[in-house]
């Protein structure tokens, strides 16, 4: 596709993020280096017209890689995204709280810009409980707020099992917990803030100790994969809590799972996921902003925001097809 599209950016705040492993950066850096322009703005600056729809404020920007100095913005300009924008990359990290549920449905009231990932389906696709559509993928899971309900069910596991917030990011708040811990209620007491939020209960799965798969799909098909191993003093294979990144491939078991899970991801807009895969059991399908693309990269000597980028200029090209119409937005200088 030629150069010359507008991508805008929903993250969070720039100058704060590890250049050297965040995906979002990625995907602007080769989104540059084909000459698209880039627009960078945060949840706060998302607002509504209602004769032009979600408008913005936001800020152009360069990017380098180049620690500390990665970012260059532009001055602030409010605009109406559906006139200046060909795609919204919604790319904000959890938790998953009000703001990012009102920043979300804003931009489903873009007409013209397309919206990465489709804002209806990430209101709808826990990533907690999204893997439930494929129950019998997972491994024995319970959902509840209550503790005695979790107590009862962790002696149904044998005793072992892993407590996780809904709307967690990065392994916060996960906690592999034993009926012989005498930590045991506190743990499910704060879990659950004594009874008052829902929490999801895991069985455990000991193949952790090899790996926790990430598995990236763009739209339903793998682009690649890779192995979070936990270091030895943590349950959690987060790479943002100390786990290894290593090589892997899918296996049949894998694609299996990729095989179920595809044909929903594409009717509910869910373009870009990772879905999380330990011992053969699918424990997530994450859907705000996935991550892993640098490590893959760096393991491999691939260039996988390059594959995302390819799919999302097709996407364009298709929506452009189907409407020939329509004119290519500029931003108003």
């Amino acid at each position: 596709m030629s150069s010359g599209l507008t991508f805008a950016f929903v993250m969070d705040p720039i100058q704060s993020i590890d250049i050297r492993g965040d995906t979002t950066f990625v995907l602007m850096l080769e989104s540059q280096r084909r000459g698209h322009r880039l627009l960078y703005l945060e949840q706060p600056d998302l607002g509504v017209d209602a004769a032009r729809g979600p408008v913005a404020r936001v800020r152009p920007v360069t990017l380098r890689r180049e620690v500390g100095r990665h970012a260059e913005l532009g001055e602030p300009e409010r605009v109406a995204l559906d006139e200046v924008a060909d795609v919204v990359f919604q790319r904000k990290d959890p938790p998953v709280d009000a703001d990012y549920v009102t920043a979300t449905q804003i931009l489903s009231l873009c007409r013209r810009a397309l919206v990465l990932n489709r804002p209806e389906g990430i209101l709808s696709a826990n990533e907690k409980l999204y893997a439930l559509h494929f129950a019998d993928l997972m491994p024995p899971t319970r959902v509840t707020r209550s503790i005695g309900e979790l107590r009862a069910f962790l002696d149904e596991l044998g005793g072992e099992m892993i407590v996780k917030p809904l709307d967690g990011r990065g392994g916060e708040g996960i906690f592999h917990v034993s009926a012989r811990d005498r930590n045991l209620i506190s743990i499910l007491e704060q879990s659950t803030r004594f009874g008052t939020r829902a929490v999801m209960g895991q069985q455990y799965l000991p193949a952790v100790r090899d790996g926790d798969k990430r598995i990236l799909l763009v739209d339903g098909e793998p682009i690649g994969a890779l192995l979070r191993v936990p270091p030895e003093h943590e349950h959690r294979a987060n790479l943002h809590v100390g786990g290894r990144a290593a090589k892997t491939s899918l296996d049949e078991g894998d694609r299996a799972i990729v095989d179920r899970v595809a044909p929903s991801l594409r009717r509910d807009g869910l373009f870009f996921v990772g879905l999380d895969v330990i011992g053969g059991r699918l424990t997530e399908v994450n859907v705000t902003s996935p991550t892993g693309v640098q490590e893959i990269d760096e393991i491999e000597g691939r260039s996988l925001e390059a594959d995302v980028i390819d799919a999302v200029e097709r996407r364009v090209q298709a929506r452009r097809a189907e409407a020939p119409g329509r004119t290519r937005p500029q931003l108003r200088r």
